[in-house]
């Protein structure tokens, strides 16, 4: 399994850096790679960092641009720089079995949206997980549940993804269908 994950690349709590370090421990001992946004920088970095530490393979794909600022994970097994953010996506999407949303901003959501989105309308079959231990998305879910009434988000769109609370669960909804996932929080 090549698990795809999205999260923070700037400054955040303490407490965010420790759940992507947890995740990419998780992802090493279960065998599998990491696919992420190449940056050594914040939750990026802490998950890429902790998934090389347990044994994974590790590949990031960074914008040229970002490389400039010196935020590339030079110590990834396999650093893809690349033209632009689209590119970015498309590229770590096809390197990927799943995808992890970890807490974040408008980045994590804008690849977030697009793997789900994509995901709802049939485009792709891989599971798309949203680990949220302390809330940070409850008032996104919120919002989205409240647009069910008046058609703009649907029953299909919302069932796109999974949301969990733990790192196992996050897991255990990435695994191939031979493994028992949870539903939707």
């Amino acid at each position: 399994m090549r698990i795809c994950v999205f999260c923070a690349s700037g400054p955040v709590p303490d407490a965010a850096i420790d759940l992507a370090a947890a995740v990419g421990t998780a992802i090493a001992a279960r065998g599998w790679s990491l696919v992420s946004g190449g940056g050594r920088v914040s939750m990026m970095g802490a998950v890429a960092r902790a998934a090389r530490a347990g044994g994974a393979h590790t590949v990031g794909v960074i914008p040229e641009a970002l490389v400039a600022e010196e935020v590339a994970d030079d110590d990834a097994d396999e650093l893809v720089v690349v033209a632009d953010m689209r590119t970015r996506k498309r590229e770590m999407d096809e390197r990927s079995d799943g995808v992890l949303a970890l807490p974040g901003g408008l980045g994590t959501l804008e690849e977030l949206f697009e793997a789900w989105t994509s995901h709802a309308l049939g485009m792709h079959d891989k599971p798309v997980v949203v680990l949220d231990p302390d809330g940070h998305y409850d008032p996104l879910f919120a919002w989205l549940d409240g647009l069910r009434p008046t058609g703009f988000v649907t029953d299909r769109g919302m069932s796109g993804v999974v949301r969990v609370e733990t790192v196992d669960e996050a897991l255990d909804a990435l695994a191939p269908a031979t493994t028992s996932a949870p539903g939707p929080r």
